[in-house]
């Protein structure tokens, strides 16, 4: 059985949905939705607004939307025709996100996976997984040093922004701390700058400064560094998308310390943040031909659910 794919969506992460998709063996995809009438591909190119009348020809969409307002807004609508994957990524509306999803996805009979990717998305089940195994646990998270997806794309919503891209970068000592299990004072908020570049007019950069440092969820809370630079130096420096991180859960276990570490290094955040979408993407087409309906997060899909291999292959190989 192939699995008929589409994308809404045509930014770095549709573009490397896009590319994983042609490159697996059970997938197919009939087509990119976009608001505009071209785009840079060989796919075809069809407008979102009569994307409804394509729900037939489709058995996964990937939602390749910004979390700021395109998810909050669109998903809920998308999920109620569709079976969708999204990688909605802010962290503390995420209960209510999969609420929303789950309500307009079961209405429709179809199943809505939400906030995959590495954070949330893999990080998350390494969370889970790490605490759960000692029976108390010391666990930190840290980003980067890396350029942060949803939070690039807040800042560009930004009336005036021009160009934007904010880099998560972690503590050094923080993350020993962690390590040595000494992580109980280091918060997310104290163990990461939030350093940010952005090309726009002097008259307008002290407005924009401001909408940035009090943005509630992505810059609130953090150390922040608002810098402003010319749209040529912007681009020499600041065209790539690396990303990577740790989650560190450490633990006593019969008068012994032990440490869990989980690590990332990613030379393109949008290209793995699309290879872990699209993986989604057949668990959701598998859940949904089992009969299943309504959301589900990371934590509630079996691993094998994601690969091309049968169980029996991946308990042969893997086990």
């Amino acid at each position: 059985m192939t699995i008929r794919t589409a994308i809404v969506g045509y930014g770095n992460l549709g573009r490397g949905v896009e590319t994983n998709i042609k490159r697996q063996p059970d997938m197919e995809l009939v087509g990119i939705f976009s608001r505009r009438s071209e785009l840079d591909t060989d796919t075809p190119v069809f407008p979102v607004a009569d994307i409804d009348s394509y729900a037939d020809q489709i058995d996964v969409l990937y939602l390749c939307l910004g979390s700021a307002t395109d998810i909050p807004e669109q998903a809920t609508a998308l999920a109620a025709k569709f079976s969708t994957v999204d990688t909605y990524d802010n962290h503390k509306k995420v209960p209510a996100h999969y609420e929303a999803m789950d309500e307009a996805a079961f209405q429709g009979d179809n199943v809505a996976v939400i906030s995959t990717g590495w954070d949330p998305g893999l990080f998350s089940i390494n969370r889970t997984l790490a605490s759960s195994i000692f029976p108390q646990s010391q666990q930190n998270s840290f980003w980067g040093k890396g350029v942060s997806q949803g939070h690039s794309d807040a800042l560009r919503r930004i009336d005036g922004v021009r160009k934007a891209v904010q880099y998560t970068i972690p503590r050094e000592d923080a993350i020993e701390s962690a390590r040595e299990g000494r992580g109980a004072e280091v918060t997310s908020h104290n163990a990461h700058l939030r350093q940010c570049w952005v090309v726009a007019d002097e008259a307008e950069q002290e407005r924009i400064e401001n909408e940035i440092r009090t943005m509630p969820d992505y810059f609130v809370g953090y150390e922040v560094e608002v810098h402003f630079i010319a749209e040529d130096e912007f681009v020499r420096d600041h065209g790539g998308v690396p990303h990577g991180g740790h989650v560190i859960t450490s633990g006593e276990l019969g008068g012994t310390h032990n440490t869990i570490e989980f690590t990332l290094a990613l030379e393109s955040n949008p290209d793995f943040t699309a290879a872990v979408q699209v993986a989604y993407g057949r668990a959701a087409y598998r859940l949904k031909e089992a009969g299943q309906a309504g959301a589900f997060s990371v934590l509630e899909i079996p691993p094998y659910l994601l690969a091309p291999e049968s169980l029996e292959e991946l308990l042969a190989r893997d086990i």
